[in-house]
């Protein structure tokens, strides 16, 4: 029997001239939480939307809950619920009218669609707000709604495009609540952020750039993967000064600003650390610490997707 909710394999699509998905493979397990992460025009909602049978691909084969995505795209659709980016549900109806004008497009009626409804409405937290108009609702609430409205019928794979996008943090929070709630019951979930908080709720992570996967793994593999190099953490009174110079140093592939410190990625971490200091002290600079530090997933995002043009960034 096979394990696999979603199989995609050499994936393409293509508009005109422009690749905007590139021969892209990867397999996700039933139940699983896969994350797209990547930044704006990666291609993951190119990718998503493919795969829930919206856009035709150019070249390449895919599996969604074992329907052929190239045959059977009306079959996938059936299958599936899928939450986009943008609020898609009508402002000018109530909470439980969208709930219910959702469930007769998946074909619901009578008691079962009455007993989807309010399950829907416990699992977001939207009872006292059943008779709300939508409009009226904040966007965390509204992105609820519409998560409800896409597990209305029960679906086998969830597909949510950057859903929290415009959420505030908290919000953010209970939102993955409720995406781990829905995979506890055996959903799989396919989702694309930009919020690196975010992907590390994931299970499994695909880094996408430019239309390629250039990296897959768990959060925890992704911030070891071997081909990054060592992560030290610097905190002097000056960073800016300090970011230039260190810039500027032997060994040092990247440096970012991370909350009130300098995150520093180098060849070596071993040397480093005494190296660089030694350099900040000839130029007159202070630190406070500098020390070989666990990379972050962020630290992983910036050197395999990041600030480097392609032709020099690390390949899968």
């Amino acid at each position: 029997m096979n394990s696999f909710a979603v199989e995609v394999e050499d994936l393409v699509k293509t508009f005109g001239n422009f690749v905007a998905v590139d021969h892209i493979r990867f397999q996700v397990e039933k139940g699983e939480i896969f994350g797209f992460l990547g930044p704006n025009g990666a291609g993951k909602s190119t990718t998503i939307r493919m795969l829930c049978g919206l856009l035709m691909p150019s070249s390449g084969e895919g599996r969604v809950a074992g329907f052929d995505i190239m045959k059977e795209p009306e079959r996938i659709k059936e299958g599936i619920g899928y939450m986009s980016q943008k609020f898609s549900l009508y402002d000018d109806l109530t909470v439980v009218e969208n709930l219910h004008f959702c469930g007769g497009i998946y074909g619901l009626s009578g008691s079962l669609q009455k007993e989807r409804e309010e399950e829907a409405l416990g699992m977001a937290g939207l009872k006292e707000l059943r008779d709300r108009m939508t409009r009226t609702l904040a966007v965390g609430w509204k992105q609820r709604l519409a998560l409800g409205c896409a597990i209305l019928h029960r679906p086998e794979v969830l597909f949510l495009d950057e859903p929290t996008s415009g959420v505030d943090p908290q919000a953010r929070g209970r939102f993955w609540d409720l995406i781990h709630a829905a995979a506890d019951k055996g959903v799989t979930v396919l989702v694309s952020t930009h919020y690196m908080d975010e992907a590390e709720y994931c299970n499994r992570i695909a880094l996408i750039d430019r239309g390629r996967v250039v990296a897959l793994g768990t959060p925890r593999e992704l911030r070891r993967d071997p081909r990054l190099g060592g992560v030290l953490v610097v905190e002097c009174v000056d960073a800016a000064r300090a970011m230039a110079i260190l810039r500027q140093a032997a060994g040092v592939r990247d440096v970012a600003v991370f909350g009130q410190a300098l995150h520093v990625t180098v060849a070596d971490e071993m040397q480093a650390p005494e190296r660089l200091s030694a350099l900040l002290r000839e130029r007159g600079l202070q630190c406070s610490r500098i020390e070989a530090v666990e990379p972050t997933l962020e630290d992983s995002f910036v050197q395999l997707v990041g600030r480097r043009p392609m032709q020099e960034r690390p390949q899968p």
